[in-house]
């Protein structure tokens, strides 16, 4: 459980970004925090698909990058790791997006297996990954039913605010 004064600062942190509402469950304590800027619509709106230039690795896709800056330097490096196959973004798809800063995982414990996998469907609620913000694990749900076509983050990699996660193609 949650000490007051660790609440009021969660609460001036969710201040001092653009999160419109944080929920955060553990055991039976559980808290729910919406700023003045939150609305249902933001809630349910489906995120549109942004083109960001993606490196492959181990068998899933990479966090987007930045636009790059023109350099001279070539644009790719060598990998050891065999490359995943390109996932074509369909028009249909759905893009996640981070909630918050903090720190992805795609497990829930290091000895646990993986939420989802790139060709899992899921359903509405079903977690996709943990975000760590200041020590407190806040699952990640799905918002719509469909096959996850893509994961866009490495595994114990930093995510920023609004950064997009996991492609879904919502089922039929």
């Amino acid at each position: 459980m949650m000490e007051l004064k660790d609440i009021q600062e969660l609460v001036r942190l969710i201040n001092k970004t653009n999160i419109s509402e944080f929920k955060l469950k553990e055991g039976d304590f559980s808290i729910a925090i919406r700023t003045k800027n939150y609305s249902e619509q933001t809630v349910i709106t489906q995120p549109s698909i942004i083109p960001m230039p993606t490196a492959p690795v181990a068998g899933y896709m990479q966090a987007p990058m930045s636009a790059p800056e023109p350099t001279s330097a070539p644009a790719s490096t060598p990998s050891s790791t065999p490359a995943a196959p390109a996932a074509t973004a369909s028009s249909s798809s759905i893009v996640v997006k981070s909630p918050m800063v903090g720190t992805f995982y795609r497990k829930p414990a290091p000895d646990k297996p993986l939420f989802v996998n790139v060709g899992d469907v899921v359903s509405v609620g079903d977690k996709l990954c943990v975000i760590e913000a200041m020590k407190l694990f806040n699952e990640i749900e799905a918002e719509v039913a469909g096959k996850v076509v893509r994961i866009l983050v490495d595994d114990a990699t930093p995510v920023e605010y609004d950064q997009p996660l996991f492609e879904i193609e919502p089922l039929s």
